[in-house]
């Protein structure tokens, strides 16, 4: 890294310093301000900072720092459910209070096109998003402007989060009648997975890389072959804020495209599909089968003015 970079981390390093001394991560004036320079700090798209090579206390400062934004989002999220479930008519007409609902307009934009693109215009029948919270947006921008009959499952280990999430959206008509809440782990959760055409992952499902694998092999494990598996990732400096999903982390996937915005929306977005099942014949008995490695190789690099894009070889062929 050069000097500007080493600046870059260090700044970001002395404000972890200044939030981990709050008393409170709940909103307050010294908390947004924190959280505000934070982000704007990590959003420059910086291809020289690679958190993955950053010595120890680095890389231990950033794993704590992700901790604290992931309690802090929590934080936010449930003020502001609890400021739009106060309204008097349909809380959903409201949403533009939230500071970032903006980015999750574009992010539901940029999520639907990528689901088009890839999908050969099929439009999903029902879809699950894992770690919705008390504000589930990505669910609601999908639902209301996207995927206007889908059927949307929302999954959160937070009973308070499901209570609020599903309060908010009691008094639309459609959206009521559309999504469902569940409070369960999504560990403990097998056959039903295999129902749902696409599986959102939220950035915050697994905080690490073990425990995002972890939940990764476990959605591989019982989501229908050929179901569409959407993540969050980071890339450059936004990885101080959310972890980071690879391709090689989604065995039994094949990664179609991998997207980083270089917008005000922070989070990358990896789009993959569950391999089908494909038999090898006699290969160790008639029932044998193999799921095929995902394609880590066979990236094409492509820029563009809102974002970076890594197609994966293996798709492109087919596409072609």
């Amino acid at each position: 890294m050069g000097y500007q970079d080493e600046q870059l981390v260090q700044t970001i390093c002395d404000l972890y310093e200044k939030i981990s001394k709050l008393e409170s991560l709940k909103p307050s004036e010294d908390v947004n301000i924190l959280f505000k320079q934070l982000v704007s700090t990590c959003i420059p798209p910086n291809p020289n900072i690679d958190v993955t090579k950053m010595c120890e206390t680095v890389q231990e400062i950033r794993l704590n720092l992700i901790k604290i934004c992931g309690v802090a989002e929590g934080h936010l999220e449930h003020h502001f459910s609890s400021i739009l479930t106060s309204f008097q008519d349909n809380p959903l007409h409201h949403l533009n209070i939230f500071p970032y609902y903006n980015n999750y307009l574009k992010l539901g934009k940029l999520e639907f096109d990528l689901l088009t693109q890839n999908l050969n215009g099929f439009v999903p029948k029902s879809v699950a998003f894992i770690g919705s919270g008390p504000l589930p947006l990505t669910s609601i921008v999908l639902a209301s402007l996207h995927l206007k009959d889908t059927i949307f499952h929302n999954f959160d280990i937070d009973p308070s989060a499901n209570s609020l999430a599903s309060l908010l959206v009691s008094s639309d008509p459609d959206i009521s009648q559309r999504m469902f809440f569940h409070t369960v782990d999504i560990m403990d959760v097998t056959e039903s997975l295999r129902s749902f055409d696409v599986v959102f992952l939220a950035a915050l499902v697994g905080m690490n890389k073990e425990e995002k694998v972890k939940v990764i092999e476990h959605l591989q494990k019982h989501m229908a072959p050929g179901a569409v598996l959407m993540l969050r990732s980071a890339h450059g400096p936004r990885a101080f804020l959310y972890p980071i999903v690879e391709p090689c982390d989604l065995q039994g996937f094949e990664v179609l495209s991998i997207y980083h915005p270089t917008d005000d929306v922070i989070n990358s977005v990896v789009i993959s599909k569950k391999h089908p099942v494909v038999s090898t014949g006699n290969v160790g008995g008639p029932n044998s089968c193999l799921l095929k490695p995902c394609n880590c190789s066979k990236i094409h690099a492509i820029m563009n003015k809102n974002m970076m894009i890594e197609k994966f070889g293996a798709r492109e062929e087919q596409l072609s």
